[in-house]
């Protein structure tokens, strides 16, 4: 237990927890509402949606969790991979990045890894062989512009040392700097399942059970891969971002971006109101019907959930890691290829979300920017006005004053407006504030009607997007003829921000 409790001691430190700012807060800025994130938490946040390409030993033999007994020869693509189309056509999905599963459980890795013998180059055909995944995935990524990372389980079912302490040191470790060698950009690095199990582990087989915070050296790990990729995201083992608590798209209304370090009573889809640690939330999911990996016969969720899983997830404070995978010609079938193009298409003509394909011509208006707007307090220090809130800035932003827990914003127009998103965001630079807010609009002027009744109006985080019948299922509708839009603040952990506020 004091090993354990001095590993965590150490992780601390790394994870960023601690800023440096200016304590004399010059022009009256507002002080930070601690805990709050890393620069590297923050650049992650704003990748915002992304892909998932489970790809491996399991494409070819139907599992979802392959023992690590496979024959390496079992791994034979009918095609050669592509992981450029892979990465072209969720980036016409509005997506910004994607992260490859270059091993999984199986222990079987998709580059010539030094460290064992149950990889590529073993594989069935010079298909197989001859594709470097992890090398053409960051290829491809950093010729679309597109951030990438990888997912490497740290749980290896084939491995004679998994469970050892030659296992760490000897194969782990030096996989994971492998992989961090093929980009010192990479935005994320992937661990799952790392507790163990059974497993073949190099003919011995039995169960191996581990305790990971421990057992995986987690501070040393952290401090190696960010020395080669310092903006690298370390989710799950790693602790610099939080797994959702579910893998069906969604997370809280509330949804804080703190928790308490290594919590097992913490509501993932909401967070923690009083953690001290910036720990904000990924939602991983499915974009087919069937398992992580491809499997015969699966189908595609259609653009209109996808859309809804959009607004639950990047509308929450959360990210949205969206799995796309590929055949066994190591390419996304047509049918997700489709369904993707329809999303892309979706985002862009409701919510204005830059898409690759999509002219600029056809994008949703920001009618925030066509709007007379006015705040019931300025923050005096002359940086904080109201016109921050539509500059396109996230480095500015409108604020009131110390003593003040709420505050009124309302945009107006000279003739009615058909409204059906609001889009939120704080400077979570300086932490995350907003605890409740409502949000009213006026046909006339005059008189106010509430919206969004049947939804929890609480947090907004990084990132709130408010449908604003208060359905996510069937958000778009028919819209509101809006004069007046009004967002009341009702409370807030500390005096109010807010960088950014888009109506379409």
């Amino acid at each position: 237990m004091k090993i354990k409790t001095l590993l965590v001691g150490l992780a601390i430190p790394a994870l960023g927890f601690a800023q440096n700012y200016d304590m004399t807060y010059p022009d009256n800025a507002p002080a930070p509402c601690h805990p709050v994130p890393s620069d590297r938490q923050i650049m992650w946040n704003e990748t915002e949606f992304y892909a998932f390409f489970h790809y491996g030993m399991n494409t070819f033999t139907g599992l979802e969790w392959g023992f690590g007994n496979e024959a390496e020869s079992r791994y034979a693509p009918k095609g050669m991979p592509n992981p450029e189309q892979w990465v072209t056509s969720v980036k016409a999905a509005g997506m910004n990045g994607g992260i490859a599963v270059v091993k999984h459980h199986d222990g079987f890795c998709l580059w010539p890894t030094a460290t064992t013998s149950h990889s590529i180059k073993n594989a069935g055909n010079e298909n197989g062989r001859s594709a470097n995944i992890p090398q053409l995935f960051a290829e491809a990524s950093k010729k679309h512009n597109m951030k990438y990372g990888f997912y490497i389980s740290p749980w290896d079912r084939n491995s004679a040392h998994y469970g050892k302490d030659t296992y760490v040191t000897e194969v782990f470790l030096k996989q994971c700097e492998e992989l961090a060698q093929y980009g010192s950009d990479q935005f994320e690095m992937w661990f799952d399942g790392a507790r163990g199990g059974d497993g073949y582990y190099g003919g011995e087989g039995g169960n191996r059970d581990i305790d990971p915070e421990i057992y995986y050296d987690v501070p040393n790990l952290r401090a190696r891969v960010h020395r080669i990729a310092p903006n690298c995201i370390m989710w799950g083992v790693g602790g610099e971002a939080r797994w959702i608590g579910n893998e069906s798209g969604y997370a809280g209304n509330t949804n804080w971006a703190m928790t308490d370090y290594l919590s097992e009573t913490v509501v993932r889809e909401e967070g923690d109101i009083n953690g001290w640690f910036w720990n904000p939330g990924e939602s991983d999911a499915k974009a087919t019907n069937q398992g992580w990996f491809w499997h015969s016969g699966e189908t595609m969720k259609s653009a209109d959930r996808l859309f809804q899983m959009y607004l639950e997830t990047v509308g929450r404070n959360a990210t949205l890691i969206l799995n796309c995978p590929p055949d066994q010609y190591g390419v996304l079938p047509t049918n997700t290829v489709n369904e993707l193009s329809k999303l892309g298409k979706m985002l862009h003509e409701r919510l204005a979300v830059p898409v690759y394909g999509q002219s600029e011509s056809t994008a949703a208006k920001d009618m925030a920017k066509t709007a007379t707007i006015e705040v019931n307090e300025t923050r005096t220090g002359g940086k904080y006005d109201k016109a921050n809130l539509t500059d396109g800035n996230k480095d500015t932003y409108w604020a009131t004053n110390d003593g003040s827990l709420g505050g009124t914003i309302t945009l107006s127009w000279s003739t009615p407006q058909t409204v059906r998103y609001l889009v939120l965001q704080e400077p979570i630079k300086l932490g995350q504030r907003i605890k409740d807010f409502k949000i009213e609009y006026s046909e006339d002027g005059s008189n106010w009607t509430e919206l969004c009744t049947s939804m929890e109006t609480t947090t907004v985080g990084y990132k709130r997007i408010i449908p604003l019948n208060g359905s996510t299922s069937n958000s778009y509708g028919n819209g509101y003829n809006a004069k007046k839009l009004r967002i009341t603040i009702l409370d807030s952990r500390a005096c109010p921000l807010l960088s950014n506020i888009n109506v379409y």
